[in-house]
């Protein structure tokens, strides 16, 4: 794989040749170009920014000095076609000659990196990152550069940094580290935090006892007892199949505590949870009783974030919920889901239900209808 990096500030990137992805590139596994952006720029202060149109604060990386690098780095016309724009090259696949290379922007206002997108990019042949700074980049370039070439904005988090080199670092390594040879036991990416033996191949399905969509559970090591801490028994058996589901128990529990979101995520894919991993989570507490969430708090909002002002309902406020018919058509494609504040944990459909149903009145049944649609298949997060 060949990763060209275009940034201000060139020196963050020595940090590659450390490390596993330092070895991989001393080995030829991956290839690193480096670039300095205030080389395409012509005037005595190289300067790569300039105020924004419509005022404001700050400053935004002009597009000329960007398009010219880009030009420089891909001349216009190399080999391969654009195909799609903004959509992960196909994972798993090996890279094709042919196959023009992808130029990912980080941005604050991108789409989630994540460790299936890693897994995408794993299998392209080459890797474009533009580092920006400021206020980012005029987005003229990126559009004119997907023109010619896929390219994706990602965010590694809902945060802000001075830059895009520590995001480049990160998605690197989170790449560097899936390519064939570069981790020492390929199996350690199978049981990674978001893991999957599919991983290894690029993307997919994740085989049964992967870490696929889960957080990693405990780890120890040597010695067995420590300050009054000892090893569970179950690590020291022997039975790899009885370890490999002790894993996923306790790689089940702390997703469940840390990241519920996961879980619900899980639960609503068919092939996400098996019998036993219901059943721990049931032991854990998920999903609620619906005697665990407040009859008073309930409330309508939207996948996405979007909520509706005055299309709360609240116990003893049925008459509201004749909105619901309108809602259905105006914001149905949204997918909306009723959001239970007091909830330690995500709702499932059969419990919103259980809860909103009863204060509907009986000239509210079409309403009470639209609602039974549109929670019918949409597991219920708390707020």
């Amino acid at each position: 794989m060949r990763i060209d990096i275009v940034s201000i500030f060139p020196g963050y990137f020595a940090a590659l040749d450390v490390s596993l992805i330092g070895k991989a590139a001393a080995r030829g596994d991956i290839e690193f170009h480096v670039h300095d952006l205030r080389r395409w720029a012509h005037d005595i202060h190289r300067t790569v920014d300039d105020t924004p149109f419509g005022g404001g604060p700050g400053m935004v990386m002009k597009p000329d000095v960007w398009a010219e690098a880009l030009d420089e780095i891909v001349p216009p016309g190399e080999p391969g076609k654009p195909g799609e724009p903004g959509e992960p090259g196909k994972p798993g696949e090996p890279g094709d000659a042919g196959q023009p290379p992808r130029l990912i922007v980080p941005t604050p206002s991108g789409v989630p990196f994540t460790q299936a997108g890693a897994a995408s990019y794993a299998g392209c042949p080459r890797l474009v990152f533009a580092c920006g700074r400021y206020e980012g980049i005029d987005v003229r370039f990126v559009d004119e550069a997907r023109s010619r070439m896929p390219v994706d904005e990602v965010s590694i988090g809902d945060y802000v940094l001075a830059g895009g080199e520590v995001a480049v670092l990160v998605m690197v390594e989170a790449i560097g580290r899936l390519l064939p040879g570069v981790l020492g036991n390929e199996r350690s990416a199978s049981d990674d935090s978001f893991g999957g033996d599919a991983a290894l191949a690029g993307a997919g399905e994740a085989a049964p006892g992967g870490m696929a969509g889960l957080l990693e559970g405990p780890v120890y090591t040597r010695p067995r007892s420590w300050r009054g801490r000892d090893v569970p028994d179950v690590l020291l058996s022997g039975n790899h199949a009885v370890i490999e589901r002790w894993r996923r128990d306790a790689a089940l529990r702390r997703t469940l505590a840390n990241r519920p979101d996961l879980i619900q995520r899980a639960a609503a894919d068919p092939a996400g949870l098996d019998a036993r991993d219901r059943q721990v989570l049931a032991e854990a507490g998920w999903p609620p009783h619906p005697a665990e969430v407040r009859r008073d708090d309930l409330s309508l909002t939207f996948r996405g974030g979007r909520h509706l002002p005055g299309a709360g309902l609240r116990a003893g406020e049925a008459g509201k919920t004749s909105s619901l018919t309108r809602l259905r058509g105006e914001y149905g494609t949204l997918k909306p889901a009723v959001c239970f504040p007091s909830a330690p944990g995500p709702v499932p459909p059969d419990t919103g239900l259980a809860l909103v149903c009863p204060h509907m009145s009986p000239a509210d049944k079409p309403s009470k209808q639209a609602l039974r649609e549109m929670l019918s298949c949409t597991p219920l997060l708390p707020n």
